[in-house]
């Protein structure tokens, strides 16, 4: 491969295989925390893998060497065909604009994090932006949206706000519902189809690691319904 692509980090689709990973993307294992009554309230940052400049990640959820590849989707004939929308965030994205900050949501791209629910739901809070404990708890919840579902804008300037995330992969276990989630592509990591499209760059996204999406390659919750595990 060429020096000049690899050093750029990078996430490739292979043809009904895995996800190729290069540009010495750091992996941690991201957990979703919990408060009293279970909602999801904070990531909790866990195991950290060793770095490596470039790693295969499994996509069909069968390897024995999870998170990572072992081969395992030939055995089984994986069909890893992409089906998600490839039209930019935006051009999919319902708005709801609040008195001092908006919403946009694309719903296919949900991943089951949560974060959206605690206070009545982003969904009613952005409507009390204009409340200064409100507009925080919104700007937090929104911002906690693992896969990009969602996002917060600040009326005033037009401009989304966002975590800044350093260019990173996190391997999301879930344990309030026991079960592993997708993988967190963070801090604006390019994802490159098995065709060699490029999509859209985004500083949040989550890509399917159980096999089950039918929004390939991104995460649509089928690891909560299917109960899939990581025990790798």
């Amino acid at each position: 491969m060429d020096d000049k692509v690899s050093s750029s980090p990078t996430v490739t689709i292979t043809k009904n295989g895995p996800y190729a990973v290069v540009g010495n993307l750091p992996l941690a294992k991201q957990v979703i925390g919990t408060d009293a009554r279970g909602d999801s309230v904070k990531w909790l940052a866990d195991h950290a893998y060793p770095p490596q400049a470039r790693y295969t990640l499994c996509r069909c959820g069968h390897s024995s060497n999870k998170p990572f590849c072992d081969g395992t989707h030939r055995r089984i004939a994986f069909d890893g065909t992409e089906t998600a929308s490839r039209e930019p965030y935006l051009e999919q994205a319902k708005l709801m604009r609040g008195p001092a900050m908006s919403l946009t949501d694309v719903e296919t791209l949900c991943a089951f994090g949560r974060f959206c629910d605690p206070n009545g739901s982003v969904w009613s809070l952005v409507n009390q932006t204009d409340a200064p404990a409100t507009r925080a708890a919104f700007a937090r919840q929104t911002c906690d949206c693992p896969s990009g579902r969602l996002v917060a804008w600040d009326n005033a300037t037009g401009n989304p706000v966002e975590h800044a995330y350093v260019a990173s992969i996190g391997v999301i276990e879930d344990p309030a519902k026991n079960c592993s989630g997708p993988l967190w592509l963070r801090g604006g990591v390019q994802l490159v189809g098995a065709d060699g499209f490029k999509y859209e760059v985004r500083n949040r996204m989550t890509l399917c690691r159980c096999g089950g999406s039918q929004n390939k390659p991104f995460c649509d919750g089928t690891h909560a319904a299917i109960g899939f595990r990581d025990d790798g």
